[in-house]
């Protein structure tokens, strides 16, 4: 008797979880490994999950660049926009604030980003202190954002929950997270502690090529 074939493979999955290019301990004490973890392997992980459940109700979401998602949710159907703006756009903040830091990396950014914060906020103290605000008094959860806008001019924003810069148009430069998930059992309720030390863990290499890619 003729054995059946065995069936087809699945389809890999159009949204994976990225590794890291550092171990979870590697940002202590800042961010303490467990915080890492959790965040990366459980928080991240379900964005990815989401995503591509909505991939299984969107094809588009399959072909379509993610940034192009991003920029026009008005395009993603009614049932499924909302899914596609917690669960892509989370898989996408995070991707993005993952590269952003680093062990050990540059104290200070390169000579071209510096002089366009120094021509937009004075100096690089006072940019840090713009975003910690915008992260402390950002309600609830979200993120804070240094973006080049339409403009072409260095802005900062924050946004609410998993939502991105890039539905505004605008390109980000650095972005840090302001979920309870990314601090809590550290800091607890002291995000403006969590704030002010995050910055020891800058990747500004990866915030300086953001930036050239902003304004190519």
């Amino acid at each position: 008797m003729a054995q059946s074939a065995p069936p087809p493979a699945a389809p890999p999955p159009v949204f994976t979880l990225p590794k890291l290019p550092y171990a979870y301990e590697a940002l202590e004490p800042v961010i303490d490994a467990q915080t890492m973890r959790i965040h990366h392997s459980l928080h991240h992980q379900a964005y990815v999950n989401g995503a591509n459940a909505a991939a299984g109700q969107w094809d588009a979401l399959k072909t379509m660049p993610i940034e192009t998602v991003l920029a026009d949710l008005s395009a993603a159907p009614e049932t499924v926009r909302t899914a596609v703006r917690n669960n892509v756009g989370g898989h996408w903040n995070h991707s993005f604030f993952w590269e952003l830091i680093t062990p050990g990396g540059a104290q200070q950014p390169g000579t071209e980003l510096k002089s366009a914060i120094d021509a937009a906020f004075g100096s690089v103290d006072e940019l840090t202190k713009r975003i910690n605000q915008a992260g402390a008094t950002r309600f609830g959860s979200g993120w804070a954002w240094l973006v080049v806008g339409k403009d072409k001019k260095l802005a900062i924003i924050s946004t609410a929950n998993q939502d991105t810069p890039l539905e505004l148009g605008a390109k980000p430069v650095l972005g840090v997270d302001v979920w309870e998930h990314a601090y809590y059992l550290k800091y607890q309720n002291r995000r403006p502690e969590y704030l002010a030390a995050w910055w020891k863990t800058v990747n500004w290499d990866k915030a300086n090529e953001n930036f050239k890619k902003a304004n190519g």
